[in-house]
């Protein structure tokens, strides 16, 4: 089996990059799917394709709406959701994939450092893992795919 893992969250840090390298020092069946992470690419769909906004909120919308194609598509598609919560950034649009995933009940890994515990602490509610990295992210993927824990013999 091949399991598609969508990856949601902060764009300001390698994150999704150590996961994707130790999924395949891992060896492992998985397929990694993620939003547009260019952020002006991201911010500016709307106006690109379908024409300018005098009005920010509209310019916003326009691109909002676009991005929730894909991102509602990936999730749907999900075996199983991580989302990150960086340090420098509040990821509103993070914690809205985290509760799209969970109302999809999607299996949710929650990514983020312990200042963000108590902010979060609903969507920690929610998920089945709270992690702090990504290399946590990848040993639970491991275990879970192929049923062993590393140390632990049969």
């Amino acid at each position: 089996m091949s399991w598609t893992v969508y990856l949601s969250g902060e764009i300001h840090s390698d994150w999704r990059e150590e996961i994707a390298a130790g999924v395949k020092a891992a060896d492992l069946p998985v397929q990694l799917s993620e939003p547009v992470t260019q952020h002006e690419a991201s911010d500016d769909c709307g106006v690109a394709i379908l024409g300018p906004e005098v009005d920010k909120f509209w310019h916003d919308n326009k691109g909002a709406k676009i991005n929730a194609i894909r991102t509602g598509t990936l999730i749907g598609r999900a075996d199983i959701v991580v989302v990150r919560f960086g340090e420098k950034y509040k990821q509103w649009n993070a914690a809205f994939d985290a509760g799209q995933a969970a109302a999809l009940g999607k299996p949710l890994i929650v990514m983020h450092g312990p200042d963000h515990q108590h902010a979060l602490k609903e969507v920690d509610a929610a998920a089945l893992a709270v992690t702090e990295t990504p290399a946590q992210v990848v040993d639970i993927l491991k275990y879970v795919i192929e049923g062993k824990l590393a140390g632990y013999t049969e």
